[in-house]
Protein backbone atom coordinates (compact mmCIF):
# COMPACT_ATOMS: atom_id res chain seq x y z
CA UNK A 1 0.00 0.00 0.00
CA UNK A 2 1.22 3.49 -1.08
CA UNK A 3 2.10 5.91 1.55
CA UNK A 4 0.34 8.78 -0.39
CA UNK A 5 -3.22 5.92 -0.49
CA UNK A 6 -6.71 7.20 0.20
CA UNK A 7 -8.07 4.40 2.10
CA UNK A 8 -11.92 4.37 2.46
CA UNK A 9 -13.70 1.64 4.41
CA UNK A 10 -16.50 0.53 2.45
CA UNK A 11 -19.16 -1.83 2.77
CA UNK A 12 -21.84 -0.84 0.11
CA UNK A 13 -23.62 0.70 2.58
CA UNK A 14 -25.51 4.60 2.26
CA UNK A 15 -22.26 6.52 4.25
CA UNK A 16 -19.58 4.26 3.17
CA UNK A 17 -21.02 5.35 -0.11
CA UNK A 18 -20.69 8.98 0.45
CA UNK A 19 -17.27 8.85 2.08
CA UNK A 20 -15.95 7.34 -1.34
CA UNK A 21 -17.34 10.10 -3.13
CA UNK A 22 -15.85 12.34 -0.90
CA UNK A 23 -12.44 10.52 -1.19
CA UNK A 24 -12.52 10.45 -4.96
CA UNK A 25 -13.20 14.08 -5.10
CA UNK A 26 -10.44 14.42 -2.68
CA UNK A 27 -7.86 11.97 -4.86
CA UNK A 28 -9.09 13.67 -7.85
CA UNK A 29 -7.43 17.13 -6.04
CA UNK A 30 -4.39 15.46 -4.58
CA UNK A 31 -3.54 12.83 -7.60
CA UNK A 32 -3.26 10.42 -5.10
CA UNK A 33 -4.79 6.60 -5.70
CA UNK A 34 -7.81 5.24 -3.62
CA UNK A 35 -8.45 1.73 -2.44
CA UNK A 36 -11.46 0.38 -1.22
CA UNK A 37 -10.97 -1.74 1.78
CA UNK A 38 -14.00 -3.96 2.73
CA UNK A 39 -13.51 -5.81 5.85
CA UNK A 40 -14.88 -9.17 6.15
CA UNK A 41 -15.50 -10.53 9.81
CA UNK A 42 -16.30 -14.26 10.06
CA UNK A 43 -19.54 -15.47 12.25
CA UNK A 44 -19.76 -18.75 13.56
CA UNK A 45 -23.77 -17.32 14.16
CA UNK A 46 -26.63 -18.03 11.97
CA UNK A 47 -28.92 -15.25 10.25
CA UNK A 48 -25.87 -12.64 9.48
CA UNK A 49 -26.97 -9.94 6.72
CA UNK A 50 -24.79 -7.89 4.83
CA UNK A 51 -24.87 -6.03 1.23
CA UNK A 52 -26.01 -8.06 -1.05
CA UNK A 53 -25.73 -11.03 0.81
CA UNK A 54 -28.53 -13.18 1.86
CA UNK A 55 -29.32 -14.42 5.41
CA UNK A 56 -27.03 -17.72 6.27
CA UNK A 57 -24.73 -19.66 8.51
CA UNK A 58 -21.14 -18.90 8.67
CA UNK A 59 -18.51 -19.39 7.78
CA UNK A 60 -19.68 -19.27 4.06
CA UNK A 61 -17.34 -19.15 1.13
CA UNK A 62 -20.49 -18.09 -1.57
CA UNK A 63 -20.99 -14.56 0.74
CA UNK A 64 -17.51 -13.93 0.53
CA UNK A 65 -17.34 -14.28 -3.16
CA UNK A 66 -20.33 -11.66 -3.12
CA UNK A 67 -18.47 -9.27 -0.91
CA UNK A 68 -15.57 -9.37 -3.55
CA UNK A 69 -17.82 -9.23 -6.45
CA UNK A 70 -19.66 -6.25 -4.81
CA UNK A 71 -15.75 -4.24 -3.84
CA UNK A 72 -14.85 -4.85 -7.57
CA UNK A 73 -17.83 -3.66 -8.78
CA UNK A 74 -17.69 -0.62 -6.47
CA UNK A 75 -14.18 0.20 -7.58
CA UNK A 76 -14.16 -0.52 -11.60
CA UNK A 77 -17.61 1.76 -11.01
CA UNK A 78 -15.32 4.31 -9.23
CA UNK A 79 -12.45 4.54 -11.92
CA UNK A 80 -14.80 4.54 -14.91
CA UNK A 81 -16.70 7.52 -13.35
CA UNK A 82 -13.66 9.61 -12.66
CA UNK A 83 -11.50 8.52 -15.75
CA UNK A 84 -7.52 9.31 -14.77
CA UNK A 85 -7.82 8.08 -10.65
CA UNK A 86 -6.20 5.07 -10.02
CA UNK A 87 -9.04 2.99 -7.96
CA UNK A 88 -8.50 -0.73 -5.99
CA UNK A 89 -10.66 -2.56 -4.14
CA UNK A 90 -9.66 -5.39 -1.69
CA UNK A 91 -11.64 -7.62 0.77
CA UNK A 92 -9.42 -7.93 4.08
CA UNK A 93 -10.49 -10.32 6.85
CA UNK A 94 -10.73 -9.70 10.73
CA UNK A 95 -12.70 -7.21 13.29
CA UNK A 96 -13.04 -4.41 11.10
CA UNK A 97 -12.06 -1.50 13.63
CA UNK A 98 -8.94 -3.40 14.21
CA UNK A 99 -8.07 -3.82 10.40
CA UNK A 100 -8.63 -0.54 9.34
CA UNK A 101 -6.34 0.60 12.07
CA UNK A 102 -3.84 -1.70 11.19
CA UNK A 103 -4.23 -1.07 7.42
CA UNK A 104 -3.88 2.83 7.99
CA UNK A 105 -0.41 2.50 8.85
CA UNK A 106 0.26 2.74 5.13
CA UNK A 107 -2.39 5.18 4.06
CA UNK A 108 -1.76 8.92 3.59
CA UNK A 109 -5.63 9.19 4.62
CA UNK A 110 -8.61 7.06 6.10
CA UNK A 111 -12.21 7.74 5.00
CA UNK A 112 -14.87 6.55 6.95
CA UNK A 113 -18.80 7.18 6.89
CA UNK A 114 -20.07 7.19 10.31
CA UNK A 115 -22.07 4.63 10.21
CA UNK A 116 -22.31 1.52 8.44
CA UNK A 117 -24.35 -1.99 7.92
CA UNK A 118 -24.92 -3.16 11.48
CA UNK A 119 -25.05 0.29 12.90
CA UNK A 120 -27.51 0.96 15.68
CA UNK A 121 -30.25 3.60 13.76
CA UNK A 122 -29.84 5.78 17.60
CA UNK A 123 -26.11 6.82 17.15
CA UNK A 124 -24.78 9.31 15.28
CA UNK A 125 -21.52 8.25 14.78
CA UNK A 126 -20.88 4.29 14.80
CA UNK A 127 -18.24 2.59 16.98
CA UNK A 128 -16.21 1.79 14.13
CA UNK A 129 -15.94 5.59 13.12
CA UNK A 130 -15.52 6.26 16.32
CA UNK A 131 -12.68 3.46 17.50
CA UNK A 132 -10.35 4.26 14.21
CA UNK A 133 -10.23 7.76 14.84
CA UNK A 134 -8.62 7.23 18.36
CA UNK A 135 -6.33 4.22 16.93
CA UNK A 136 -6.11 5.21 13.17
CA UNK A 137 -1.99 6.39 12.08
CA UNK A 138 -3.00 8.85 9.43
CA UNK A 139 -5.17 11.64 9.38
CA UNK A 140 -9.08 10.36 9.48
CA UNK A 141 -12.11 11.77 7.72
CA UNK A 142 -15.80 10.92 9.02
CA UNK A 143 -18.47 11.37 6.80
CA UNK A 144 -22.16 11.03 7.35
CA UNK A 145 -25.10 10.82 4.47
CA UNK A 146 -26.64 14.61 3.57
CA UNK A 147 -23.49 16.14 5.39
CA UNK A 148 -21.41 16.38 2.32
CA UNK A 149 -20.63 20.11 1.40
CA UNK A 150 -18.66 21.34 -1.75
CA UNK A 151 -19.14 24.94 -0.59
CA UNK A 152 -17.63 27.04 2.09
CA UNK A 153 -14.59 27.03 3.84
CA UNK A 154 -12.41 24.73 5.60
CA UNK A 155 -12.55 25.63 9.63
CA UNK A 156 -10.05 24.34 11.86
CA UNK A 157 -9.75 24.69 15.56
CA UNK A 158 -6.80 26.04 17.38
CA UNK A 159 -5.36 25.84 20.58
CA UNK A 160 -1.57 25.93 20.24
CA UNK A 161 -1.11 22.01 21.06
CA UNK A 162 0.78 19.80 19.01
CA UNK A 163 -2.03 18.35 18.05
CA UNK A 164 -3.67 21.36 16.39
CA UNK A 165 -0.54 22.70 14.91
CA UNK A 166 -0.77 19.13 13.20
CA UNK A 167 -4.25 20.31 12.17
CA UNK A 168 -3.46 23.26 11.21
CA UNK A 169 -1.26 22.13 8.44
CA UNK A 170 -3.77 19.48 6.95
CA UNK A 171 -6.25 22.31 6.60
CA UNK A 172 -4.31 25.11 4.99
CA UNK A 173 -3.55 22.17 1.96
CA UNK A 174 -7.14 21.24 1.68
CA UNK A 175 -7.95 24.98 1.40
CA UNK A 176 -5.29 25.51 -1.02
CA UNK A 177 -6.50 22.67 -2.64
CA UNK A 178 -9.80 23.51 -3.17
CA UNK A 179 -9.13 27.26 -3.70
CA UNK A 180 -11.36 28.33 -0.24
CA UNK A 181 -10.76 30.52 2.35
CA UNK A 182 -9.01 28.93 5.79
CA UNK A 183 -11.20 29.68 9.24
CA UNK A 184 -9.36 29.57 11.98
CA UNK A 185 -11.20 29.22 15.14
CA UNK A 186 -8.97 30.15 18.51
CA UNK A 187 -11.33 29.10 21.47
CA UNK A 188 -9.86 29.72 24.50
CA UNK A 189 -12.07 29.25 27.89
CA UNK A 190 -12.73 32.41 30.39
CA UNK A 191 -12.95 32.55 33.68
CA UNK A 192 -15.84 30.79 36.18
CA UNK A 193 -18.94 32.46 36.92
CA UNK A 194 -17.80 32.05 40.46
CA UNK A 195 -14.24 33.74 40.60
CA UNK A 196 -13.07 36.40 38.03
CA UNK A 197 -9.58 37.46 38.18
CA UNK A 198 -9.23 40.91 39.29
CA UNK A 199 -7.00 42.11 35.99
CA UNK A 200 -8.70 40.04 33.45
CA UNK A 201 -9.36 42.02 30.21
CA UNK A 202 -11.00 39.53 27.90
CA UNK A 203 -9.84 42.05 24.99
CA UNK A 204 -6.73 41.65 25.48
CA UNK A 205 -7.27 37.59 26.10
CA UNK A 206 -8.69 38.01 22.71
CA UNK A 207 -5.99 39.75 21.21
CA UNK A 208 -3.13 37.62 22.74
CA UNK A 209 -4.89 34.37 21.64
CA UNK A 210 -5.08 36.16 18.21
CA UNK A 211 -1.78 37.09 17.92
CA UNK A 212 -0.84 33.71 19.19
CA UNK A 213 -2.91 31.57 16.24
CA UNK A 214 -1.33 34.45 13.71
CA UNK A 215 2.16 33.10 14.84
CA UNK A 216 1.45 29.28 14.04
CA UNK A 217 0.22 30.28 10.76
CA UNK A 218 2.94 32.48 9.83
CA UNK A 219 4.67 29.47 8.07
CA UNK A 220 1.84 28.15 6.14
CA UNK A 221 1.21 31.69 4.96
CA UNK A 222 4.61 31.66 2.92
CA UNK A 223 3.48 28.27 1.51
CA UNK A 224 0.44 29.09 0.71
CA UNK A 225 -0.04 33.39 0.38
CA UNK A 226 -2.76 32.71 -1.73
CA UNK A 227 -5.20 31.53 0.92
CA UNK A 228 -7.19 33.94 2.26
CA UNK A 229 -7.19 33.15 6.27
CA UNK A 230 -9.61 34.57 8.60
CA UNK A 231 -8.66 34.00 12.14
CA UNK A 232 -11.36 34.52 15.00
CA UNK A 233 -10.50 34.49 19.15
CA UNK A 234 -13.40 33.80 20.96
CA UNK A 235 -14.16 32.59 24.58
CA UNK A 236 -16.60 29.19 25.04
CA UNK A 237 -16.76 26.02 24.16
CA UNK A 238 -14.63 24.99 21.53
CA UNK A 239 -17.06 21.66 20.61
CA UNK A 240 -19.95 24.05 20.49
CA UNK A 241 -18.83 26.57 18.41
CA UNK A 242 -16.86 24.37 15.90
CA UNK A 243 -19.94 22.27 15.59
CA UNK A 244 -21.60 25.50 14.67
CA UNK A 245 -19.00 26.40 12.08
CA UNK A 246 -19.59 23.45 10.56
CA UNK A 247 -23.23 24.36 9.41
CA UNK A 248 -21.39 26.58 6.81
CA UNK A 249 -18.06 24.98 5.95
CA UNK A 250 -17.28 21.96 3.50
CA UNK A 251 -15.02 20.93 5.79
CA UNK A 252 -13.88 21.09 9.69
CA UNK A 253 -10.06 19.50 10.98
CA UNK A 254 -9.08 19.35 14.32
CA UNK A 255 -6.37 17.41 15.98
CA UNK A 256 -7.25 14.34 18.26
CA UNK A 257 -6.55 15.79 21.20
CA UNK A 258 -6.03 19.69 22.62
CA UNK A 259 -4.23 20.93 25.14
CA UNK A 260 -7.01 20.82 27.24
CA UNK A 261 -7.21 17.05 27.30
CA UNK A 262 -5.76 13.72 29.27
CA UNK A 263 -3.19 12.52 27.53
CA UNK A 264 -4.34 8.96 28.63
CA UNK A 265 -7.57 10.46 26.01
CA UNK A 266 -6.43 9.01 22.47
CA UNK A 267 -9.60 10.99 21.08
CA UNK A 268 -10.48 14.10 23.02
CA UNK A 269 -13.95 15.15 23.79
CA UNK A 270 -13.65 17.62 20.82
CA UNK A 271 -13.19 15.69 18.11
CA UNK A 272 -15.87 13.29 19.77
CA UNK A 273 -18.48 15.62 19.78
CA UNK A 274 -17.72 16.85 16.07
CA UNK A 275 -17.69 13.64 14.57
CA UNK A 276 -21.30 12.73 16.47
CA UNK A 277 -22.74 16.08 15.51
CA UNK A 278 -21.00 18.46 13.01
CA UNK A 279 -22.72 19.32 9.67
CA UNK A 280 -20.11 18.81 7.21
CA UNK A 281 -17.02 15.92 7.00
CA UNK A 282 -14.81 16.16 10.07
CA UNK A 283 -10.92 14.98 10.07
CA UNK A 284 -9.20 14.35 12.88
CA UNK A 285 -5.23 14.77 12.64
CA UNK A 286 -3.38 12.48 14.74
CA UNK A 287 0.16 12.25 15.15
CA UNK A 288 2.03 9.64 12.88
Amino acid sequence: MSGDEILVGYDGSTDASVALDWALDEAGRSGRPVRLAYVFEWLTVAGWIGPGVAPGVWPDETARRQVEELVRKAAADAAAERPGLTVHGEVFDGPPALVLQERSTGAGMLVLGSRGHGGFGGLLAGSTAVSVTAHAHCPVVVVRDGQAATSGPVVVGSDGSESALRALGFAVERAAQRDVPLRVLRVWEPPGDRWVPPDFDPEETAATERAAAEAELAPWRESFPDVPVEIEAVPGSAAALLVEASRSAQLVVVGSRGRGGLRGMLLGSVSQQLIQHAHCPVAVVREP
